[in-house]
Order: C-alpha cells, then structure tokens, then sequence
C-alpha cells in the first residue's frame, strides 16, 4: 500500500457518515463527501434559479449553504419552468417524544419549498422502523408516531397539499407492491457495496432492519405508491429534501427507479446540525445536553447554551480582544447562521465576534434570544394541534389543491 493510500484509508476511519453513524475526528469534509458520494455542490447558480422561477427570497438555508449538495434539482427545475409539477417526500423515524432543532430544519425547509413551489407532500413516519431498532412495542410507536405528527405538522404545513403516514398503518396494496418490484432489482452485491457490509456483519444487519428500511425509503419516491393522490400521474417527478447521510438510501432507488418505470428522484441535501458541544457529527439522542429540544424552557436554552455551546473564543478577554474567536469551531455563530433570520446582522457579528470586538458571552447571549422565540413560537403552534387535525393529516384521501 502506497502512502497516498494508506492516508485515505486513514482519513476514511476518522471521518464515518452513513445512514446509521456520522462520527468525525473533526469537522466533517463536506467536499470529500459529495466525492465520495457522487452528488454535485449545490451552487449560486442555482440558488438563483430556484428564486427566478419561484418569485421567493431563498431561504435561509439555501441562501448560506445549509442545504449544499443535489442530486438531479436541475432536471427537477427543467421541468417545472415546462409547466411540469413534482411532489415532495420527506420523512422521520419517530423515536422520542419531543424534536430537537436538528430535527426541525429539514421540516422548515420542506415547509419553504411546498410554499415556494405550490407543490404537494407526503411524508413517511417509520414507526415499523424504530419499533424493531429500539425495541419498542408496536403501539408505544405508533403513539410516537403521532406526537411527532404534531410537531410536524406545527412547522405550518398545508393540509390541502399534505399527506403524512406511518407505515405501520399504510405499508400494504400499491406501496407493498412496489416495495416487492424493488426488492426484486436488488441484489445482494448491490447492498454490499452500498452499505459496506463485511462477512463479519452478523446476519441481523443483511435481513430486516437495512434491506427492509432501504425499500420503505425508496417506494415514497414513485407516485404509483399514492393512489389516492397521483392516480394516472405515473410520470410525476418527486424532490428529497434530506440530510447527506442518507444518500445511500436513495443512489439505491435511482438506480432501480428507471428499471421499473419511473424517473429517478432528484434530492437536495443538508449538512448535519451539530452537537453543542462541537461540529464532529450529529446531536446525540442520549445525551440531552448535546441539543436545543423543541420542549426546552428559556431558562433550560440559556443554561445549555452558556454552559455547553463550544465557544471559538479565547481563554481571556485580554487575549480575546487581541486575537478574536475562532468561527470555524464555534458552536453559538454555527447556530445563528442556521437561525438568525438578518443577513447583516450575521455579518456584522461574524465581523466583530472574529476580530474580538465582541465576547463570547454576548454572543451567546443573542442566540439565546434567537432560539428561545423560534422555540416558544413553535410550542404556541404545537399546542393548536388537536388528534382531530393529525386525523386529517394523515387520512387517505385527495388532495384537491395539491397542485394550486
């Protein structure tokens, strides 16, 4: 083994992301990503032409590269500047009562493009999933599965143009015959080579758990598997907005898609939410003081943020106001830049905060402020939802506005 191999193998063992494990020795290498994977970087270019056709500000996740890389938007955006529509899927494995913010911004930005392109939702809660996964009974997951339904839903989606179902109350009739259609161009190779398995892997990790997730995740993405919505409309494109370590997920349902009729899905992908403690990988759902929950009180956010958000600043303030923070490393600026709605606000604080005009403590102050209004208005809203509106939601039937 040359050098230059053994440093990439090297690299490779300390930076993992998959669809079940994003640990980094550091922060994660966005660039080595999309090579490894095989998507594009989701340029200005195209950010321009998403506000062009849609007449919408991008937001703000576009706008500063929260979502960065795609899959096939071009050809999603070549359609509809035809006058052709798409649909959106997105989904959540519903494994905890409450959301944190990482959970959220797929959800805001699903919200953002529903709005932005007047196009219908469906949205896919793999309780099946987590009831093996986590060893949960069938029907704690189907009551999670509807919690989190009302956070979901308290993000202000259309009930006209939205669809959210769990699978184990839908999976069955066209979606299970379109599971089976994929199954059936899978092979055994395929998967290996997807998911990296190694004839040490127990046989737990070949059978249910991965093959049968794998296909769950694919069948959204064909319009055959919504008869009640997109009956005749076998051609009908869908959008993934997902975070980058799923990808392996769907290059698998590209891959199938064209085999068994339909067009490949295009998907538009996120970076990861990081952790307060640093930007090594995702938040941790067993360790509650690694995220901002939807649940937390302003006295909860401020002690979390003042007591564990990495700080970039320096060990004094005599040294802080010569040097200036480190933003690369700081948790409170990553936060803002997902959060704080002022581009020059953003800015100007960047521009201080890095030359040591401002301190750590008034920048985390701000974003204590940022986060505890997002965090309130989403419980007001939360709290509007009744089972009565999460019965709707999640009902079989039309959607005779989805594409109005």
């Amino acid at each position: 083994m040359d050098k230059n191999e053994e440093k990439q193998r090297e690299e490779e063992r300390e930076q993992v992301v998959s669809p079940w494990e994003v640990s980094s020795s550091g922060k994660i290498d966005y660039d080595k990503l999309i090579d490894k994977f095989g998507c594009q970087r989701l340029d200005q270019s195209l950010v321009d032409r998403v506000q062009r056709l849609t007449g919408r500000p991008p937001h703000v996740f576009l706008r500063r590269g929260v979502f960065f890389a795609h899959r096939d938007l071009n050809d999603i955006l070549d359609a509809y500047e035809k006058g052709e529509k798409f649909y959106l899927y997105t989904g959540r494995g519903p494994s905890s009562e409450a959301l944190h913010l990482g959970h959220l911004v797929p959800f805001m930005f699903t919200k953002y493009l529903q709005d932005a392109f007047k196009v219908p939702l469906v949205i896919q809660l793999t309780d099946d999933e987590k009831c093996m996964w986590k060893n949960l009974s069938v029907e704690e997951s189907q009551r999670l599965a509807r919690e989190n339904a009302k956070d979901i839903i308290a993000c202000g989606f259309d009930v006209t143009k939205t669809f959210i179902f769990s699978d184990f109350d839908y999976v069955g009739g066209a979606f299970y015959k379109n599971m089976v259609k994929v199954a059936k161009c899978v092979t055994y190779n395929k998967v290996v080579g997807i998911f990296g398995f190694t004839g040490e892997d127990h046989i737990g990790k070949v059978s249910f758990p991965p093959v049968q997730e794998m296909i769950y995740k694919a069948v959204p993405s064909f319009p055959s598997s919504f008869p009640h919505l997109f009956s005749g409309k076998d051609h009908l494109r869908c959008l993934i907005p997902c975070a980058i370590d799923q990808d392996p997920y769907f290059r698998m349902t590209r891959d199938v898609a064209p085999r068994i009729g339909y067009h490949k899905p295009a998907l538009i992908e996120s970076s990861f939410f990081p952790a307060l403690q640093g930007e090594t990988g995702k938040m941790s759902a067993s360790d509650p003081n690694s995220a901002i929950y939807v649940t937390d009180s302003a006295k909860a956010i401020k002690n979390k943020i003042n007591k564990y958000a990495f700080s970039g600043g320096q060990e004094s303030v005599e040294l802080h106001r010569k040097l200036g923070a480190n933003l690369e490393v700081d948790i409170p600026v990553k936060y803002l830049s997902f959060f704080l709605e002022d581009d020059a606000e953003l800015e100007h604080i960047k521009k201080e905060y890095g030359a040591g005009g401002m301190l750590t403590g008034e920048v985390k102050q701000r974003l204590a402020k940022v986060l505890t209004e997002l965090v309130e208005r989403h419980q007001v809203a939360r709290a509007a939802v009744t089972d009565e509106m999460v019965d709707a939601f999640m009902a079989v039937r039309p959607l005779p506005n989805m594409f109005d």
